[in-house]
């Protein structure tokens, strides 16, 4: 059992028999009353965020999450195709597990895979990505003085 006072950005925790992952929280101590632990969570499951509010002191349990390596290999429709780097076995990933991280995925990029349970919930993607830029806007004279910025297809 993990103490409320001891949450940390990114501690997953199962709440309600849900997995959360702990976004942002604040410890509260109003001038009168009990200290308390505002939290904002999202759901790995479903992606939902959720603020809750612990009392301090409160214990939850932790959710155990194994990460393992694996290899994007390619797209197949919706689904999407990885493979582990020690077994090499092939799981599919529908597109509602990648959200934001389809516009980053590379054939043959490594990722982590969390699973709980043997359940996917969710893509680590590598802190850096190396993309191309297919496309850009062509820049407006005078708008230079100050740092331009455009648009850009990757």
């Amino acid at each position: 059992m993990i103490s409320v006072n001891d949450f940390k950005t990114g501690l997953t925790i199962s709440v309600d028999n849900a997995i959360w992952k702990v976004i942002d929280f604040q410890h509260v101590k109003p001038g009168k009353g009990s200290a308390f632990v505002r939290s904002k969570l999202r759901n790995l499951r479903t992606g939902a965020i959720q603020e809750k509010t612990f009392r301090a002191g409160e214990k939850v349990e932790p959710a155990m999450i194994e990460n393992r390596r694996m290899q994007y290999l390619y797209a197949d429709g919706d689904n999407h195709v990885f493979m582990d780097n020690e077994s090499f076995e092939q799981t599919e990933l529908s597109s509602d597990y990648l959200k934001e991280e389809l516009n980053y995925l590379k054939e043959g990029m490594e990722v982590q895979i969390q699973t709980y349970e043997g359940e996917t919930i969710g893509v680590e993607l590598p802190k850096t990505v190396e993309l191309t830029v297919t496309e850009t806007e062509p820049g407006i004279k005078g708008d230079t003085a100050t740092g331009a910025t455009k648009s850009a297809t990757v």
